[in-house]
């Protein structure tokens, strides 16, 4: 199976709770390279295309900091062009001794992981081509081996990094979840994603359109988990993106048939996610 980026129903952009907008805006800015779309008092969107917001960042009154052990955001996942990119991301953070959680080759990418300031989980990645993913059914294979580390900094070839690229977007979410089930037949039967990958009963990938996944849910934090306090420090919402507004009516059905209402095209899923569900438009 090749992946094919259209037709697909994607992740565009999320939508972030933080402790001190301007200590965030220090990272994204001056670690990360983000440029400001938009700004209020309490929110700053950020972008690296000049027209797409991929980030939003809130400082809501009353902030409280991060809760352990809640459903929630894991981490969202930013996708660079090629391997030159994210070669120049490790070695920027290596220069900078920024602390770094880890570097792994799933077989479909490479990725590196970090937090913002916050705790919110961020992974930068690169991924393979597409015609070298294997497929066993409707399966793809993915694992979590040691990276080429040599072989991957040598693609920067002496260059240095100036920021994410511009051509960089959003390439997925991932989820702690209170109840796999039924996080599976919310996201699967309610908005049409597709079982790509499975870790035990422990972990699902979900994507469209032949993707490795657009979103992963687990139940690392512990099945049962509750959801954070609203204006706590994580994830606020996030937004889907359909193909065309009928797609999107039709998910805004079957979600209506399982239960959950929609309002104002946001929605909340089993374990207190909210995602804004929106349409490609012409």
């Amino acid at each position: 199976m090749k992946f094919h980026q259209q037709p697909n129903t994607f992740v565009s952009h999320v939508q972030l709770i933080v402790e001190q907008l301007e200590r965030s805006l220090s990272f994204y800015q001056g670690i990360l390279g983000f440029q400001i779309l938009d700004r209020t008092d309490s929110t700053a969107s950020l972008t690296l295309n000049g027209k797409d917001a991929l980030v939003t960042l809130e400082q809501p009154a009353g902030v409280l900091p991060k809760e352990p052990r809640r459903s929630g955001l894991y981490h969202y996942a930013i996708l660079v062009p090629d391997r030159k990119e994210l070669a120049k991301v490790i070695q920027h953070f290596i220069d900078i001794k920024y602390p770094l959680q880890g570097i792994s080759d799933h077989l479909v990418s490479e990725a590196l992981y970090l937090a913002d300031p916050d705790g919110n989980g961020i992974e930068i990645y690169v991924d393979r081509p597409s015609e070298d993913w294997e497929w066993i059914g409707e399966q793809v294979t993915m694992s979590t081996e040691q990276v080429n580390l040599r072989s991957l900094l040598s693609e920067a070839n002496g260059e240095r990094f100036t920021g994410l690229s511009s051509d960089t977007i959003m390439g997925h979410i991932h989820l702690h979840v209170s109840d796999l089930a039924k996080a599976a037949e919310f996201y699967i039967q309610g908005l049409g994603f597709k079982v790509v990958y499975q870790i035990s009963n422990q972990a699902l990938f979900i994507s469209t359109g032949g993707y490795h996944h657009h979103i992963g849910l687990n139940i690392w934090n512990g099945k049962g988990v509750q959801a954070p306090s609203r204006n706590s420090v994580g994830l606020k919402f996030y937004t889907i993106v359909f193909t065309d507004e009928m797609t999107r009516d039709s998910a805004i059905k079957n979600l209506a048939l399982l239960g959950y209402s929609v309002n104002e095209n946001t929605v909340v899923d089993p374990s207190g996610n909210h995602i804004l569900l929106k349409y490609q438009e012409l």
